[in-house]
Order: structure tokens, then sequence, then C-alpha cells
């Protein structure tokens, strides 16, 4: 098996967004393969922070380190606690914050780390390789739990059916590999008129629930806003409509614009100063070019904002989806 070149997702927009300047300090919060980092330290003389969950990830950023030397630090960790991260590398205020939400490229393209169903591996799907495993899940969850994880984060229909398959397979033997699920799954519907597998949805629940993907997300936009410089730029690429949902429903109340509701009802003035400026208006999304060439690019959707110079707002818990 011969692994896909990692191509970053709207490279060129993305620095666009952050604008790299010499001796700025940015942060790569979802170092991946690494490829907005070099990007920005090609782009400017500056300084890239980059973090990452997964041991593999930290240790191949430490491999590029060697070839910008003293201009990339390796951390790791959850981008959810990239302020405290910082905090304790003595760094309080960064110019700009990549997020390249979901699963890296890497991490699909080897079978053994479990997260695709185009190859049969183990049903593992932890980014960090500790805590409950997608198979863990898989076979010890109620079908009433099952059910609601692939309907809720897979925004499948077919939750229920797919759960009630499952159930019944892993009483005859447990689930323990990638393949095994997607056979039971596919079992459950028909192939889309649009050719995507019937499992992607069902994957993708499972790797979300697993690594807690919407909760990291809520921590991380929240501490970047807590990072972030007057004038530091935000970019947010994400890669399906549940991702994409929260960082707007985050930015849009973060801007101020909520305090437009309708046109035919009074404004509502906000209970905190807009801590960002929207750079644009909606979702910037891949030409069709990029979508052509690269498949991973054609549901990604970046979202990039400006932090003003209004105080952080008070720490949330979980953002409307």
């Amino acid at each position: 098996m011969t692994s896909s070149p990692h191509v970053p997702v709207l490279l060129k927009e993305v620095l666009t967004a952050l604008s790299p300047k010499d001796g700025g300090t940015y942060v790569d919060a979802t170092f991946g393969a690494g490829g907005y980092t070099r990007a920005m330290l090609e782009a400017a003389d500056c300084t890239v922070w980059g973090i990452d969950r997964d041991p593999d990830a930290v240790e191949r950023g430490r491999r590029v380190a060697e070839d910008y030397p003293g201009r990339l630090h390796m951390l790791a960790g959850r981008y959810g606690d990239m302020a405290s991260l910082l905090d304790a590398e003595g760094v309080e205020q960064v110019d700009g914050v990549a997020m390249d939400l979901g699963v890296s490229s890497p991490q699909i393209d080897e079978p053994e780390r479990g997260f695709s169903f185009r190859f049969d591996g183990p049903l593992d799907m932890r980014m960090d390789k500790t805590g409950p495993s997608a198979a863990d899940v898989v076979n010890e969850s109620s079908e009433e739990e099952l059910a609601d994880i692939i309907h809720f984060l897979g925004e499948d229909r077919a939750a229920r059916r797919i759960a009630r398959a499952i159930v019944r397979a892993r009483a005859e033997e447990p689930i323990s590999r990638t393949g095994r699920l997607a056979e039971i799954v596919r079992g459950c519907q028909k192939r889309a008129k649009d050719g995507i597998d019937p499992a992607t949805r069902t994957f993708q629940a499972l790797r979300i629930h697993v690594n807690d993907e919407l909760g990291e997300l809520d921590r991380g936009l929240a501490a970047a806003e807590a990072l972030l410089a007057p004038g530091g730029r935000l970019a947010v690429v994400s890669f399906h409509s549940l991702e994409d949902r929260r960082v707007k429903t985050f930015l849009k109340k973060r801007s101020g614009g909520e305090g437009h509701p309708s046109r035919h009802l009074p404004d509502v003035e906000p209970e905190h100063a807009p801590s960002f400026r929207l750079l644009k208006r909606g979702a910037i999304k891949p030409g069709k070019e990029e979508s052509k060439t690269n498949p991973r690019a054609r549901s990604s959707r970046l979202r990039a904002a400006e932090r003003t110079d209004a105080p952080a707002w008070p720490t949330e818990g979980r953002h409307a989806a």
C-alpha cells in the first residue's frame, strides 16, 4: 500500500488569512503532517509552535524543525490546551493560529491506526493512542448509545439500523477490525448516488466520539481567543457540517453578529465587546482546480477572523451546534 501524498487543504487561502510577518509568533494547533507550518516558515522569518496530540506527528515535527533551526518548536498535547501549553513555555500572546480539524492524512493512510475503511486494520481511531478505542466503543456501548453516536455525530439516517446490526454481529464475535465494521455498515444501506461509501458516516461518528473532537474544538476556539494578540489572525479549516457550524456560531457571536437577529426586530446589545472581526462573511471554499486535484479538499471550509483589542469572553460550556 502506498500512502497518498499530503497536500495541505486551502493552503494559499490559509496563508492569506494569517498573513505571516517577520518576527511574528504563530501556532499550528493541529500540526499533522506540517504543511501549514512549513508554509508559514517559508513565507516569513517567524516562529511557529506546532501542537499535536498524536506522538507520531510530534516526532515528524521534530524532524521538520531541523530544517528551521530555532524557529519551529513542537509541543505534545491537545490544541484545546494550547493556552496553558504555551504559557508553560513563556509565550503569552501570538500573532496567528491555524487549526486544521479532523483526521490528518498520515493517520488516514496508515491502516494500523484504524481510522479508514479503505484498508483493513485494527479498529482503533485514537489520535493520542490512549484511552478507549473505537473497538471498545463498538463492542461495549448499548444499542441505544451506538445509535445516538452514529445519528448525532455521523448525521446518518440509518443510525438505528446500523446500531442494531452491530449489536447482532458482535454477539457472534467481537468486532476488532475496520474491514469487518465497514462490511456490517454496508450491509445496512445502499451506496449513495454520489458514490460516498455507506461506512463513511459511521466511521466519522466513531472517530469524533473516541477523540471528543467537538469538545476539543470548543476548547480550542476559546484558547485561540485568549492567546491571540490584538490584530492576530485565526484561520480554521473544517471538513464537515458539525465542525463548520460550531466555528461559524463561535465567530458570529464573538464578532457581534448576534446583535442583528432580524431586520424586523430591534438590535440586541451584545453582552461583551466583539473579540473578533470577520475577515470574510461566510466560509471560503476550495476552487474547482483544487477540488479536482485534491479529493480531500472538496468538503473543506475555511473561516477566518482577526482579533480585536477587546478582552476574551468568559469561558462558556459547549457552543450551539
